[in-house]
């Protein structure tokens, strides 16, 4: 039996969260997924990189950090879900957006149910928050992570700017 070759330009790292503990899966020096699962045929490795996101991440959950500084780079994903998943960069932290409204600000003002199904599948869940995407009813919407934790994630976010510790990057 043939053993598939491990992809030396890849790896992960772990940070461990509120929610739980994410695997933060890297291609070379950018960010291609945040997973609540253990990735498979990768390697754990802690690098400069993984690092400063570490850092970063902590910031978002402790602080209110609203952006990251890593790069990130999609390994699939047709045109129309990467216009959604960068389009998810414009929404503020502490704040939430309609489906309609990615669909509109992409130019695609009917397709707001694609929309939820390009949610479904962002790869990077957290840094792209797709968390603060609800349904124009103010009702809380799908998550792929689960509904719980999206819940959390934006308990977290509102008790966070209710206090006031907030920073902006």
């Amino acid at each position: 039996m043939k053993q598939k070759r491990l992809n030396h330009n890849a790896f992960y790292d772990i940070f461990h969260s509120p929610l739980g503990l994410l695997y933060l899966i890297f291609y070379n020096r950018s960010l291609v997924g945040v997973s609540f699962q253990k990735p498979r045929g990768i390697f754990v490795k802690n690098t400069d990189v993984s690092a400063s996101l570490k850092s970063e991440l902590g910031q978002y959950f402790d602080e209110g950090r609203n952006s990251f500084s890593c790069k990130i780079d999609f390994m699939g994903g047709t045109a129309f879900e990467k216009k959604v998943w960068n389009a998810l960069k414009q929404v503020p932290y502490g704040e939430t957006r309609s489906y309609k409204w990615i669909a509109d600000t992409i130019g695609s003002p009917r397709a707001y149910r694609a929309v939820g199904q390009a949610l479904g599948k962002n790869p990077i869940p957290i840094v792209l928050p797709c968390h603060r995407i609800i349904e124009s009813d103010g009702s809380i919407g799908g998550y792929s992570s689960g509904e719980h934790i999206k819940r959390r994630l934006l308990d977290i976010e509102y008790y966070t700017l209710q206090s006031g510790d907030t920073t902006a990057e």
